[in-house]
């Protein structure tokens, strides 16, 4: 098929942001929101959502984690993207997933579709939301620092 150059002619899919925030000069816990909304309402996941019309993924991950935790991230690196067909239940969905570290728990409330916001020990984790754990497992090898290695 030749495409005309229109980039209406071609599926695309939603763009959300994650972030990853892990703390402990060696990563020893991850901050956790529990959904307040389907899909997974209930549910543990990382702090996260669709990035708004005209918004970088870089910023949408500073927003939501803000928006979710009330934490105010530093730096964010990005850890990766997550594509895999299925891993939302809403459709066709692509996360743009970041990497953030503190040297400490910093204090954090649930908020925005957020109903509590929470620190886990990274080898005591409750089951995640969508691909959650994959991306958790990743964030503790990407940061390379003798984490629990569950």
């Amino acid at each position: 098929m030749v495409a005309s150059g229109s980039v209406e002619e071609w599926p695309r899919p939603a763009l959300t942001a994650d972030v990853v925030l892990l703390a402990g000069k060696v990563a020893a816990s991850v901050l956790l929101i529990k959904r307040a909304h389907d899909p997974f309402a209930g549910s543990w996941a990382l702090p996260g959502g669709f990035v708004d019309l005209g918004e970088s993924a870089h910023d949408a991950a500073l927003r939501e984690l803000a928006e979710e935790t009330g934490v105010v991230a530093g730096q964010l690196s990005l850890l990766g993207v997550y594509d895999a067909p299925g891993r939302d239940p809403r459709g066709w969905t692509v996360s743009v997933t970041y990497l953030a570290r503190v040297d400490s728990e910093v204090p954090a409330e649930g908020g925005d579709d957020a109903s509590l916001a929470q620190w886990f020990a990274l080898d005591t984790l409750p089951a995640l939301a969508f691909d959650h754990a994959t991306i958790v497992a990743d964030a503790e090898a990407a940061a390379g620092d003798g984490g629990s290695n569950r």
